[in-house]
């Protein structure tokens, strides 16, 4: 690819303000402002979550990078475990167990070529894993649990600290065939986190001894042969996990406990630690797996107890914005929406009130609306899917009753009413969507009280199919057709706000990774495998919340502008969508609209 010089020349424009759409690397000078400037993209690390393990559990060992690795040993089920698993970079397997179930164990190298040491009651026993099972090897010199470890493989380790109830200094290294006592640590800690290699390795905070209860933010630097202590950790802490496939100049140390548990990440440069994005679930005594851009944590304790939640970790992930638009002619909230960005349709919605419901439809072109013929029945709380000029309003709540089956269509001029949705021919509300006029879903929502009932329309009438796993009103949805869908958050009861997430394959639900804020009268654009989810209450909590899904886990990324619920269902894709009205908490006819990629217009320092 040819860069800007080769495209455009070697001379910097002048320009009185920035041009419009500068090529990404280009440098002007602003005479206005008398100095060059350059637009580089907005970049976001962040974590994101991912796939559960299959038995939840606490102070395991690990191996491996954030799409291959190992996770063995820890508690419950038992005291001690011997439970292993193996995670393929979407979801976790249950392999061969160690042959001595241990807890708080020390772990290296890979998932293929990994490394099971120490921890209670094993003591002094390693096992060697060579992908498919667990051989005892040489046992360490001298018992040793809770300890920071680190390696490359299952012929390199190094195992330091560590002692229950006293800390101790000592180490061991590993050559492939036996342990030999090394030079000791600075500082006597264990529960702290390990990074590395046998030769380059980081032990950052930990729990000092006596009198055992101290957390440290000591961070020391192994050459070799010798520890180094460097630059501390922000915040002192015990019970940490970092990103072991790191190294001692570049890693990430996250979790762990102070008086309570915390989700604090902080990443080392070789010099100092930087906290940067928190995890989404507070947790100690997890498994940690790959380097300093792209790691994983997996299970845990978090209160109040173990977890089987796993998440990931990436840097510098180009994130988009929202950007303020046109408001609608009329405010109003729980609108029913189709269509793109660029070219969508509002329809319906409430002003407030139990009586104040809207009939009127309003066409967008990404910039402003214009009013267009109204609906036959004023509704709010309807689910619309299809485009700007062919489009379906299914259901919904009427001034004068809790829910209707009405269902109309747009033609691009015109409403019709047509076949009935609904239930046993009751009608329903609060439902979302997915699809086309003549190949569409509508799941969810409350008939009267919640439902999971989901039913498909091809064009002419509704059919009943399966439905979800969790009754839910008031949620999210995005798709393409009437065979591939979303559905997420809501409100079910118990537990009330849900981030619970489920895919549609076109004959049944399955659960897959949840959200990672739960929330309800939430909205979405996009597809099964690409979609956006953004605003909802609780106000202001999760009113400006934007998550972004994959198709296997979901990321936070750029907030709302403005705060709001009950917005109007999808209109667009993941990376440009549109985002109309909504309770902020009073109805309003604001409007956001999002671009997946943003940049950013940077001054060139001349000191």
């Amino acid at each position: 690819m040819a860069d800007y010089k080769e495209v455009r020349g070697t001379k910097i424009r002048d320009y009185t303000t920035n041009p419009d759409n500068p090529i990404e690397g280009q440098v002007w000078y602003n005479k206005t402002d008398n100095v060059a400037k350059y637009e580089i993209p907005n970049v976001l690390s962040s974590w994101r979550t991912g796939g559960n393990v299959n038995t939840g559990r606490q102070l395991v060992g690990a191996a491996g990078t954030q799409t291959n690795s190992l996770i063995f040993g820890g508690s419950p089920p038992n005291p001690a475990s011997a439970l292993t698993e193996l995670w393929n970079g979407s979801s976790w397997t249950e392999v061969n167990d160690l042959n001595a179930a241990r807890n708080g164990p020390g772990g290296a190298g890979t998932y293929t070529s990994a490394l099971g040491f120490g921890g209670e009651p094993a003591g002094q026993d390693t096992e060697s894993w060579n992908g498919s099972s667990w051989t005892e090897v040489a046992d360490l010199n001298a018992v040793k649990t809770y300890a920071g470890s680190c390696g490359a493989d299952n012929t390199s380790a190094l195992f330091f600290g560590g002692g229950d109830p006293a800390a101790v200094a000592t180490n061991e290294l590993w050559n492939g065939s036996s342990w030999t006592e090394v030079g000791d640590l600075n500082q006597k800690r264990n529960f702290g986190a390990g990074s590395g290699i046998a030769t380059a390795a980081l032990y950052s905070t930990g729990r000092d001894s006596p009198p055992n209860t101290n957390n440290v933010a000591n961070n020391e630097s192994w050459n070799g042969s010798t520890w180094t202590e460097v630059g501390d950790v922000n915040t002192a802490r015990r019970i940490t996990q970092s990103s072991a496939s790191g190294t001692n100049t570049s890693t990430l140390v996250f979790g762990g406990y102070t008086t309570t548990h915390v989700a604090i990440t902080e990443s080392w440069n070789g010099s100092t630690f930087s906290e940067i994005a928190d995890m989404t679930t507070a947790r100690y005594g997890s498994g940690g797996h790959g380097t300093s851009t792209a790691a994983m944590i997996s299970t845990g304790n978090a209160a109040p107890g173990v977890t089987a939640a796993t998440e990931e970790f990436t840097a510098d992930v180009p994130v988009g914005a929202w950007t303020t638009s046109g408001s609608m002619n009329t405010g109003r909230s729980a609108a029913g929406a189709a269509g793109t960005q660029t070219a969508a349709l509002a329809f319906g919605g409430g002003a407030g009130g139990t009586s104040t419901k809207n009939a009127e439809t309003e066409t967008y072109n990404g910039t402003s609306f214009t009013e267009v013929a109204d609906l036959n029945s004023a509704r709010s709380l309807g689910t619309g899917l299809g485009t700007q000029t062919a489009a379906i309003l299914a259901g919904g709540d009427p001034p004068s009753a809790d829910d209707t089956a009405d269902t109309e269509q747009w033609n691009g001029s015109a409403w019709t009413e047509i076949a009935d949705i609904g239930q046993g021919g009751r009608g329903r509300r609060q439902s979302a969507s997915s699809g086309t006029t003549t190949s569409g879903l509508v799941f969810g929502g409350d008939n009267p009280g919640l439902t999971g009932v989901t039913e498909s329309w091809n064009g002419s009438a509704w059919t009943e199919v399966a439905d979800l796993n969790t009754a839910r009103t008031v949620l999210g949805g995005c798709g393409a057709s009437n065979t591939s869908a979303l559905a997420f958050g809501g409100y079910y009861s118990p537990p009330g706000l849900g981030n619970v997430t489920e895919t549609w394959n076109g004959s049944s639900w399955t659960e897959l990774n949840d959200m990672n804020s739960g929330r309800h009268f939430i909205a979405g654009s996009g597809t099964a495998t690409a979609c956006l989810a953004f605003g909802g209450f609780p106000i202001p909590a999760g009113g400006t919340k934007n998550e972004d899904w994959n198709g296997v886990s979901w990321q936070e990324t750029s907030d709302l502008n403005t705060a709001r619920g009950a917005v109007g269902t999808p209109t667009g894709t993941s990376t440009a969508a549109a985002m109309m009205g909504g309770l902020t908490p009073s109805p309003t006819g604001a409007t956001e609209n999002w671009s997946g990629t943003s940049e950013t217009v940077k001054t060139i320092s001349t000191d």
